[in-house]
């Protein structure tokens, strides 16, 4: 009778196991369906080296957007700080466009028009309904052709600009990131913030901003993107009429080599109440081999805060001990890529006590990325890493902007389903392989501000980057 008992139970476990793998087999077909069944990103060059690419996914609603090859990293110690003036200036009137008739046209679309600069691009988009999309283009197209940059209009935008630099300054994430920035790629391009500083700001004119147009607004260094309801050849016919006369770049843009330092700043302030440390070391760029196992490192480092739960249950390492001996108030892991180079790090916030155990445990966990790191933990990232990337394509915007950039960066949209395969593809072998590329026995760059007297000193900093064992 126990035997029977005994063999009932195992097959009914033998079944039950069956099941789950039934159910993991049609999940995963599922998600390859899905992903294989997502609308195409055509691609198209006009003649003068414009490419407009876009996703028709028949949605009512659709963005369109200009993705152009230049921000901050395009500028020099003179002109740093134009790109992002320019954007401003892009919606303060056209040849044909006062900045009212511009406002209200936009208003009575319903339509949404925005911009921003980072280090190597500056783009505009806008979002609208799918009918309004050739009206758009042509908005986008007569904004960074025919932008009037006019005396006065230019006086008053530098005080805005000043206004929103007090406003970044108050933002403790961002100061620490520009000082990460300037010390990690002293003297280069990489370095300068993309605000610029004060007093370019006060001296930027009509002529500084006409030059950088001239120079870097060219056909070959724009895409034209879009995504929902938006058909690809009447995108490409509206890229001819509105940008087809934009002037052909004769040689390739150039990208200026930005090296890495190791190094440290420090800005000391024992008013705040809180230490915001940033550590990195050089990562790669984004066609670079090594940069989907560094993206899976980062993901397996994680992020928390202390409004999160979790405590001793947390998967990350480094969250179980955040939240268990109160290291920090919150951490966030980063990889940020450049055309040639990167940032792979983590941020996090702490009371002043803690910094030190805080960065102990920081440079723990890298090293066990080098050495120990599981496969159990390296599936965990993967399968993490692929529902962010599937999450953060959720609507026509992040879907518009991931096409342009990874046109400009790839030359190509990667579809979804290769990139899958290329993150599964990934062991815990690469994963402690770049590590040990990246980040063992590698000069970091350090960036501290607020009460950070607690934080050690740079030599005790790079000798926990490496493990001397017997």
């Amino acid at each position: 009778m126990a035997l029977r008992v005994l063999n009932v139970t195992q097959n009914m476990r033998t079944f039950v196991r069956g099941v789950d793998l039934i159910k993991r087999y049609k999940s995963a077909a599922t998600l390859q369906k899905t992903l294989l069944n997502i609308p195409a990103t055509q691609v198209t060059k006009l003649d003068n080296g414009l490419r407009v690419a876009s996703e028709d996914s028949g949605a009512s609603t659709a963005t369109v957007g200009l993705w152009i090859d230049a921000g901050s990293r395009s500028e020099n110690e003179k002109n740093n700080g134009v790109a992002h003036f320019l954007e401003h200036m892009a919606f303060k009137g056209t040849a044909k466009r006062s900045q009212t008739d511009l406002e209200l046209e936009v208003e009575n679309l319903g339509a949404h028009l925005n911009a921003y600069t980072s280090r190597e691009q500056t783009v505009f988009y806008a979002k609208c309904l799918s009918k309004d999309v050739p009206k758009a283009v042509e908005i986008l197209a007569d904004i960074i052709q025919n932008s009037k940059l006019g005396e006065a209009e230019i006086s008053r935008e530098r005080s805005v600009i000043l206004r929103e630099m007090q406003e970044v300054e108050s933002n403790l994430q961002e100061v620490v990131f520009d000082h990460l920035h300037a010390t990690a790629f002293q003297g280069t391009p990489l370095g300068q913030t993309i605000l610029g500083p004060t007093k370019n700001i006060q001296s930027i004119g009509k002529s500084d901003l006409t030059d950088y147009i001239q120079n870097h607004y060219k056909a070959s260094r724009i895409v034209l993107a879009g995504a929902g309801g938006v058909k690809h050849n009447e995108l490409v016919k509206l890229a001819d009429q509105n940008l087809g006369r934009l002037e052909a770049s004769v040689l390739p843009a150039e990208v200026t080599p930005c090296r890495f330092t190791g190094s440290e700043v420090r800005v000391r302030d024992d008013s705040l109440p809180l230490a915001h440390v940033a550590i990195a070391v050089e990562g790669c760029g984004w066609t670079d081999q090594d940069n989907i196992p560094l993206m899976v490192a980062n993901t397996l480092v994680g992020a928390w805060d202390r409004s999160q739960g979790g405590g001793a249950n947390n998967a990350s390492n480094l969250a179980r001990a955040s939240a268990e001996d109160n290291l920090c108030h919150s951490f966030q892991s980063f990889n940020t890529c450049y055309k040639d180079t990167g940032l792979w790090g983590i941020y996090f916030v702490c009371d002043p006590l803690q910094c030190e155990d805080m960065l102990f445990n920081v440079q723990t966990e890298w090293m066990r990325l080098c050495t120990m790191v599981t496969e159990a933990e390296v599936e965990r990232a993967k399968n993490l890493l692929k529902t962010n990337m599937l999450l953060q394509l959720d609507g026509t915007t992040p879907i518009c902007e991931d096409i342009g950039r990874q046109i400009l960066c790839y030359n190509r949209r990667i579809p979804l389903h290769e990139l899958e395969q290329r993150i599964d593809a990934v062991n815990v072998q690469n994963v402690r392989d770049v590590a040990m590329k990246y980040i063992y026995d590698r000069c970091p760059a350090v960036a501290a501000v607020g009460p950070v007297e607690n934080l050690p000193e740079y030599n005790r900093i790079r000798s926990s980057m490496y493990w001397l064992r017997v």
